[in-house]
């Protein structure tokens, strides 16, 4: 969980600086961080490269697709948003 932490904190300073970042990533604590998802399904190899949602990590959990159903209620870290949490 350190690594992940201090990737987290890299990628703020990045951010912070002015910079866009993007990452393909599964890891759920560091999608919390996310200010937007862009979810690529429905499957994984031939079944997938179709954007199954895309927003807010809070629009996406709440979206209406199965496959996201499965994946997302799983998915209950917090985002730190300058000083404030907020609960994803």
């Amino acid at each position: 969980m350190a690594d992940v932490e201090k990737l987290i904190r890299v990628l703020h300073r990045l951010v912070d600086a002015g910079n866009t970042v993007v990452i393909i990533e599964h890891n759920l604590d560091i999608i919390a961080e996310a200010d937007w998802i862009i979810d690529l399904g429905p499957e994984g190899g031939d079944g997938g490269g179709k954007i199954v949602a895309h927003g807010a990590p809070q629009q996406v959990i709440k979206g209406p697709r199965p496959i996201r159903q499965s994946f997302w209620p799983s998915f209950s870290g917090q985002r730190q948003a300058g000083s404030m949490l907020i609960s994803v």
